[in-house]
């Protein structure tokens, strides 16, 4: 049985058999990692996160941020002020992040769709969440006040990122429907969650029911995004309708054992733990090891739990990629000898 990337994804998301793992890298390479590699022996050309999958042997999951172009002045003009304080300093710079002039670039979504095609990809959105955006505007401390001290500032935000966000989709999903989406969340740290489940509930969850059954018209799995201990909010999160959680730090606690005990149809992405990957050829066995059951039975990709940190080098890093390509063979062959839903 042999594969295109998609047939890959598709079967992996759907809990079916499949002929290996996809090896990919879900984020990249912090700059001092790469900077480490280059005096090590690594082109100095290497600098596009395409082209550097492609050197390293990599499967190549494409991504896109950015939707709208727009004559705004303000587009241009250098940062916002921020982070803003008030309602009065929010209207200040609501036009400068959903300007009226906005307009899709059907040229480029027509061709990314005709690329997707002839190369069977893999595509996904990237897009800011509703606990991660409002935080972007408001300042890390003031936003968790925020939720006490200023929930109609809270709402108002959300309300503004859910039209947008149902705008991208009503508008570039047609051109080119990604597989995946991704909402940036990092609602945790080490320890779990930063809000309540009321909190979520609140001022979270009901945009999410806006957005996500858009999503669903156009066949698109709707992932968040969260660093830390997730596997408290994994429970707020599946209940709103989010169906995949990456990356999954291991160094914060995440089990993928026990995600998938209590969440059986949920998709996974990740939990490599980074940490291992400079420990030298047993470490990064035993690592692959202990994920190889649970990505075995489908809904899971393997991937660094986190951006490549620069104690692993050149030769690690291959090494790391040489020991994936096998695990990922063997994860398929375990695959089709198991039941599948």
């Amino acid at each position: 049985m042999k594969m295109n990337a998609l047939e890959r994804f598709q079967a992996i998301m759907n809990f079916k058999p499949f002929d290996r793992l996809p090896v990919i890298e879900w984020a990249g390479w912090w700059d001092q990692t790469l900077q480490r590699w280059y005096q090590e022996g690594a082109p100095q050309e290497l600098t596009d996160r395409y082209d550097i999958c492609r050197h390293f042997g990599l499967d190549i999951y494409r991504q896109e941020k950015s939707f709208f172009t727009s004559s705004h002045p303000g587009v241009s003009s250098g940062p916002l002020p921020l982070p803003v304080a008030t309602e009065g300093e929010y209207d200040k710079i609501r036009p400068y992040l959903y300007p009226a002039d906005a307009v899709v670039d059907a040229k480029k979504w027509e061709y990314l769709a005709e690329e997707r095609r002839a190369e069977s990809s893999v595509f996904s959105f990237k897009v800011h969440g509703f606990f991660w955006h409002p935080r972007s505007l408001l300042g890390i401390e003031r936003h968790l006040y925020a939720f006490y001290d200023q929930p109609g500032l809270m709402h108002r935000i959300n309300t503004d990122q859910e039209q947008m966000l149902s705008r991208i989709i009503d508008e570039v999903c047609p051109l080119c429907a990604p597989d995946y989406m991704v909402f940036s969340e990092d609602l945790s740290y080490n320890h779990g969650p930063m809000l309540s489940q009321e909190l979520f509930e609140q001022f979270i969850a009901p945009y999410y029911a806006r957005i996500i059954p858009k999503l669903k018209k156009y066949n698109i799995v709707p992932f968040v995004d969260s660093d830390g201990d997730v596997s408290i909010p994994a429970h707020w999160f599946e209940k709103a309708g989010i169906e995949g959680i990456l990356p999954l730090e291991r160094q914060a606690g995440v089990d993928i054992a026990r995600l998938r005990e209590e969440h059986s149809k949920m998709r996974f992405m990740g939990h490599f733990d980074k940490m291992k990957m400079s420990k030298g050829e047993a470490a990064i066995r035993a690592e692959f090891e202990r994920l190889l059951p649970a990505a075995a039975k489908g809904g899971f990709i393997i991937s660094c739990d986190h951006q490549t940190p620069p104690q692993v080098s050149y030769a690690d890093y291959r090494l790391y990629v040489s020991l994936f390509h096998e695990y990922a063979r063997e994860a398929g062959r375990m695959s089709q000898n198991q039941v599948h839903v």
